[in-house]
């Protein structure tokens, strides 16, 4: 009996293919990505203005329980800034402030830049996708996308998606999968409040402030980078 995943999926209207036969429809390092891979991966162009996922999933068909979303978070700690992937179903959203903050035991968490998500993963935004990710970043995955069937991601580029077995995306060399990583929409919980400012400059390590990697509001172009670990962008 032929495995049921060597058959093309059925998820929503679209037409899906293996993904290593369309390199054309995924960013370049999903697609360098894929040889690697454990088990198989589809691909199914879309249209780039419908690639957000709340537009992806009405004009699709595709249930957003079947759908994640991968977001990347800088998580600041003892003056360096590390970047780290989130991917939770897209019913939730991550829980940066939280769970991912304490579990990283980071002194702040946030979501990336724009620029400089595109700029680390050279993927499109909207389109980011775990698979092809820089091999030094920790991917942390919620249980209930380690645990799918099937989930539809980004594919690198804002005019495709791809579908993939939670299992594959459990198994990334840095993969590690977090049960309470993505909270349902109405139960994600406010922000940690900011501390009040003290009365004193406050004593603490030059390399220790609260401004992080492209944070500087006095800096337009976002080029504060000295806290970027050496191997960042040596590429």
């Amino acid at each position: 009996m032929p495995d049921p995943l060597d058959q093309p999926p059925v998820l929503g209207s679209l037409t899906w293919e293996p993904a290593a036969a369309r390199p054309d429809l995924l960013g370049g390092p999903v697609a360098a990505a894929l040889p690697g891979l454990p088990g198989p991966v589809w691909v199914a162009p879309v249209d780039d203005a419908l690639a957000d996922t709340a537009a992806f999933t009405e004009a699709y068909g595709v249930p957003p329980e079947a759908s994640a979303n991968c977001v990347v978070v800088a998580a600041r700690r003892a003056g360096q800034t590390t970047l780290v992937a989130c991917l939770v179903l897209a019913t939730t959203r991550a829980d940066v402030n939280g769970l991912v903050r304490r579990h990283l035991a980071a002194r702040k968490a946030s979501f990336a830049p724009q620029d400089v998500a595109v700029a680390e993963t050279g993927m499109a935004y909207g389109g980011i996708t775990p698979i092809g990710l820089p091999a030094s970043w920790p991917v942390l995955v919620d249980a209930a996308v380690a645990a799918a069937d099937l989930v539809v991601v980004g594919s690198g580029t804002r005019g495709a998606k791809i579908a993939v077995p939670g299992a594959v995306l459990a198994g990334l060399p840095t993969a590690e999968v977090l049960e309470g990583l993505g909270v349902p929409v109405a139960e994600v919980p406010a922000p940690d409040p900011a501390p009040a400012a003290p009365a004193a400059p406050a004593e603490r390590a030059p390399d220790d402030r609260d401004v992080g990697w492209g944070e500087r509001p006095d800096d337009p172009d976002r080029r504060y980078l000295e806290d970027r670990p050496p191997h960042w962008g040596s590429d």
